[in-house]
């Protein structure tokens, strides 16, 4: 099933800055990666990475930044899943 939602230039952008900033951590990182892969493709979410979006959108340690990542990587995922 080919995946026809899309990162948004504003989430992608956003992820953008994250890999470029120094001070994000490697869960930020990681799920910006995602993020960006998932921008103008029509590439979803691996299982093992639609896991760790999910934890971090159900855990209260991250912030806005990192679970907005986490949101946008959750979208592109297999609804058969």
């Amino acid at each position: 099933m080919t995946n026809k939602k899309q990162s948004s230039s504003q989430i992608a952008s956003l992820a953008s800055s994250v890999l470029t900033d120094n001070g994000s951590s490697k869960i930020q990182k990681t799920l910006a990666g995602s993020v960006l892969s998932q921008a103008s493709t029509s590439h979803q979410t691996g299982a093992e990475m639609e896991s760790v979006a999910s934890a971090v959108v159900l855990s209260n340690k991250y912030n806005n930044v990192t679970k907005s990542l986490a949101a946008s990587v959750l979208s592109q995922s297999n609804r058969e899943r």
